[in-house]
């Protein structure tokens, strides 16, 4: 996997990723801080509202900064993403109101929603052989992973010598490295021989998703993920408290576990999606994450609560399950689209899939608080089971069809029996499936 580094544009874009997350992973604890500062008791309804303002951000806006940005190069657009993130992070440790908290995460989430999307779109042009893509899509899935582990101890070092304000300093060298390695980096200029008006190039990437039955089946996919997941990242802090009766440390484990988990999963992809279709192993690993917490459900509902020990085993396959069915998105969407329409293609999935948390994040956190773990879990679970049998029907293996003729083969050989002797062409056909055969032509 690390041997993808060898290319230096990558190894820069891929460095300016780990830095920018970094910086973001310490805005997330400094926000916390500064939503307690000025609200008080009410800091958790403040941090809901601000998240549902970056989902609505995200779905909302990533079409529209899409389109307007489209003709732009692309290094351009990343570096102004960059540059509006950073003075937001700047500005941030000087309000003194809630509502000045919301407006500045609107902008900063409008600059990600741009930022994103057209640097997923990006690396399939430096990377175009598809075995280096996919190791690059684990090293990435890595980076997110190790920044939900080490951003917060980083930011506990850091808290220990100056104050939180502080941390938004932090965030904004984050994203002034970013932008500094960006510049210094030579991007593959975009291809774009037909231009389109305003109102197509803010749909053509939706429609292109929707009309392809694999995109739709990662759909499916992302919500059963999402699902399941929305569970672990909205109710782990309740249960490690109230079940296990645990502290801050308890929640440090459990989270680590499904990091753990999703780590390992980065570093086996890249050989097992050489012998495995994403669609089996993408499939697999929803129904498989929606069982397990289906499971968990009947468990605790039967027996009471898993033990510690068999808890943190269950986040972290839950951490394994949820990066098999996120990391190969990237290699569908580079499959579905032509090269022009590639960063349209990647926006609508970054809009889609934020919808999907848009609905699931809210969904964990009402059914655990009206109801119970149990029937979060159920309900939660049941979405993901639904979301990933209806996966497994939208996407559709599609044949590629593989020209053959029988001259190479012996004059004995049975193929020539059946297909009508040498003179007679025809053409395999290779499903999503690696399933081959032969038909008429």
């Amino acid at each position: 996997m690390w041997n993808v580094l060898t290319n230096r544009v990558f190894a820069r874009l891929f460095a300016a990723q780990v830095v920018a997350l970094a910086g973001t992973g310490l805005l997330t604890i400094a926000l916390g801080l500064l939503a307690f500062d000025l609200a008080g008791p009410a800091a958790g309804a403040v941090l809901g509202t601000a998240y549902a303002i970056k989902m609505i951000a995200y779905v909302c806006l990533s079409p529209v900064m899409g389109a307007l940005v489209a003709r732009l190069p692309r290094r351009l657009v990343l570096v102004c993403a960059d540059l509006l993130r950073m003075g937001v992070a700047l500005c941030l440790p000087f309000v003194d109101t809630v509502a000045q908290i919301y407006v500045l995460i609107f902008v900063l989430q409008a600059a990600s929603a741009t930022f994103t999307p057209t640097f997923q779109a990006t690396i399939p042009d430096i990377l175009p052989k598809e075995e280096e893509y996919t190791r690059a899509l684990s090293l990435s899935r890595l980076a997110y992973d190790l920044e939900n582990l080490l951003s917060p101890a980083l930011a506990g070092a850091l808290l220990l010598v100056m104050p939180f304000s502080g941390l938004f300093v932090g965030t904004a060298l984050g994203f002034l490295i970013s932008t500094l390695l960006i510049l210094g980096t030579t991007l593959p200029a975009k291809r774009d021989s037909v231009t389109r008006p305003f109102r197509e190039r803010l749909t053509r990437g939706s429609w292109i998703y929707l009309a392809t039955p694999r995109l739709r089946g990662l759909l499916a996919f992302t919500m059963a993920g999402a699902a399941a997941v929305a569970y672990v990242l909205v109710n782990t802090v309740v249960v490690v408290r109230e079940t296990y009766g645990m502290g801050e440390s308890g929640l440090a484990l459990a989270m680590g576990a499904f990091g753990a988990g999703s780590m390992c999963a980065a570093f086996a992809l890249p050989r097992l999606l050489t012998h495995l279709s994403d669609r089996w192993l993408m499939g697999t690993a929803a129904l498989t994450l929606a069982l397990v917490q289906l499971g968990h459900a009947a468990w605790l509902g039967t027996q009471g609560p898993l033990s510690w020990e068999h808890f943190l085993a269950i986040w972290a396959l839950s951490g394994l399950l949820y990066s098999a069915i996120m990391t190969p998105s990237g290699r569908l969407l580079r499959r579905s689209a032509h090269e022009t329409d590639r960063p349209a293609v990647f926006t609508a999935h970054f809009a889609l899939s934020h919808a999907c948390w848009l609905l699931t994040y809210p969904l964990a956190g009402w059914t655990a608080t009206s109801g119970s773990q149990t029937v979060s879990l159920i309900v939660m679970g049941g979405i993901a089971l639904v979301s990933a049998l209806l996966g497994y029907k939208l996407w559709t293996p599609a044949p590629k069809i593989v020209p053959h003729t029988h001259f190479d083969l012996p004059e004995d050989h049975p193929h020539l029996k059946a297909h009508g002797g040498r003179g007679h062409a025809h053409v395999f056909v290779i499903d999503d499936e690696h399933h081959v055969w032969p038909t008429s032509g």
